[in-house]
């Protein structure tokens, strides 16, 4: 080959990818096409408007026609076109249409409650690796709940569409779905089949998690901008695009001269050099902000849900009280871009684990940060202190975990007043001579001992602030707290270690969760 043809060849092939690309990227002339989110099998939010988008040629007419209803709009000039379904009942099956040139049907689509699952591993754990697994999915047969998978993705910007369908829940169809052939969420699931029970209207799950992440790269830029404390995370985002071009420019340059190089040491029968590297691109990473978002969110945006689960945080467990202002960031974002007020969230705290040689305060103090996100209005927590273990950060009982999330729902969400949802939340302290006197929130039928023992994981401090363990002892709907070594006690920590795994609940079996009285 002559001296430079390499570089032809080179730039031919790039342009034939590019080419091709941009072919697959786009719908074909004439057809039009919905988002992937829009899929036959799929579940409607009910009882409010559904926004439904996708592409088309520009200008084109498009018409959408759905139980009744037929809408119309014209695609912009970039193809791009959205209608709004108004609100629907819960029921179905229905058909779906999609005209333009030509004409899309969606079969079998239900209207009902719609719910986001999302964080990291313990929410992706599917159910064929959780407790009781070949019980669990031989008896998934849910017709009525429908499920979607969100594929793994980094994205340096926010991407308009991805590549998912709709899987009726069946035994074949849970198994099926959902990351690294473990099936789909087990505590998306029993969440899911909690709330169709108790509701008896269609559930839809869209699960979008990735094990091992971070908050950050979950949260869109607009949460970070409006939390002053974390917007600073944004700054190596927005100056990302900039510093990868010119990485780019300068690798294009050494890919030149090594060509040219390569192409001499050809010539001249000797062996070549490896060639330079290619830049990365900071958010071609699922540790980066945003990162997951650009991916694994917005092209979700914004069809019609109900509310968001959330299960993350052992990959920010040393963040302490900051992470706090990062899930106003995450909860907030999402809030804002998906345009439809402050829907439900609610989280699950995270279990008891043994951190190896970690500070074992450091698990304690991220439970105080969750339970203090309870701030964001109109959000829930879900506590696990009783159902962990401490040797496996993935607890294989989810079927618990998804039913907690599913009672803040039934109770926050659709009104069910005859429902404890919560196990007993610190309210306040009152110092008694001698002892400390505490109060709880959401106390149910009354406080007990879940294993009848003496209450345990209380601990008690003077002014010295050197805490002894302490006797605690239930007197109606409080605790009371002391210790002979302490006469003048001031402060008072519950379960305020990593493998603290506490026996303090209500009558209803939800445990209490960890606090603190003091502050130091």
């Amino acid at each position: 080959m002559m001296p430079g043809s390499e570089t032809r060849v080179f730039r031919a092939r790039m342009t034939t990818a590019l080419v091709f690309l941009t072919m697959t990227a786009l719908p074909a002339a004439g057809a039009v096409r919905p988002a992937n989110v829009f899929d036959s099998h799929m579940v409607l939010q009910a009882d409010a408007e559904v926004p439904v988008w996708g592409w088309a040629d520009p200008q084109e007419e498009v018409v959408v026609r759905m139980a009744g209803q037929e809408v119309k709009t014209k695609a912009a000039d970039d193809g791009r076109w959205r209608v709004r379904l108004a609100p629907m009942p819960a029921g179905g099956p229905h058909r779906m249409e999609i005209v333009a040139g030509n004409t899309v049907a969606l079969e079998d689509v239900l209207v009902g409650e719609v719910w986001l699952c999302s964080g990291q591993s313990n929410m992706e754990w599917g159910i064929k690796v959780s407790a009781d697994a070949e019980k669990e999915v031989a008896a998934a047969q849910y017709p009525r709940i429908r499920l979607l998978t969100v594929p793994h993705r980094t994205a340096r910007r926010p991407e308009p569409d991805v590549e998912v369908s709709w899987t009726v829940c069946t035994p074949e169809g849970i198994a099926a779905a959902g990351p690294w052939n473990a099936g789909f969420s087990a505590v998306a699931y029993h969440f899911g089949r909690t709330l169709q029970e108790e509701l008896k209207v269609p559930v839809g799950l869209i699960q979008s998690t990735w094990g091992g992440t971070r908050i950050e790269p979950w949260t869109a830029p607009e949460g970070f901008r409006a939390v002053p404390a974390v917007a600073h995370l944004l700054k190596p985002v927005e100056r990302a695009d900039k510093e990868y071009r010119e990485a780019a420019g300068q690798a294009l340059a050494d890919y030149r001269r090594w060509l040219d190089q390569a192409s001499a040491d050809h010539e001249a029968g000797r062996e070549a050099s490896a060639p330079p590297p290619w830049p990365r691109h900071l958010l071609d990473d699922n540790t980066k902000p945003t990162s997951l978002y650009n991916g694994m969110i917005h092209p979700l945006v914004p069809y019609a849900i109900r509310g968001a689960i959330w299960y993350q945080g052992e990959s920010n467990r040393a963040d302490g009280m900051e992470y706090v202002e990062k899930m106003r960031a995450l909860v907030g974002g999402w809030r804002q871009i998906w345009g439809r007020g402050d829907f439900p969230f609610y989280f699950v705290q995270l279990a008891p684990y043994r951190y190896g040689t970690e500070d074992p305060t450091i698990l304690a103090r991220m439970w105080e940060a969750q339970a203090r996100c309870l701030e964001i209005p109109n959000t829930g927590m879900a506590v696990t202190v009783d159902i962990g273990d401490l040797a496996d950060i993935h607890p294989r009982n989810k079927r618990d975990v998804g039913r907690r999330l599913a009672l803040w729902a039934l109770a926050g969400t659709y009104g069910r007043k005859d429902i404890v949802f919560s196990g007993p939340l610190y309210r306040s302290a009152v110092n008694e001579g001698g002892a400390i006197r505490i109060r709880f929130d959401h106390v149910g039928g009354g406080l007990i001992s879940r294993d009848g023992g003496p209450l345990s994981w209380f601990q008690i401090a003077g002014a010295d602030r050197h805490f002894v363990p302490a006797e605690a002892f239930i007197e109606g709907e409080t605790v009371v707290v002391r210790a002979n070594e302490v006469a003048d006690p001031v402060a008072v920590r519950f379960a305020w270690h990593m493998e603290a795994q506490p026996n303090l609940a209500n009558r209803e079996g939800l445990p209490a969760a960890p606090f603190r009285t003091d502050a130091w």
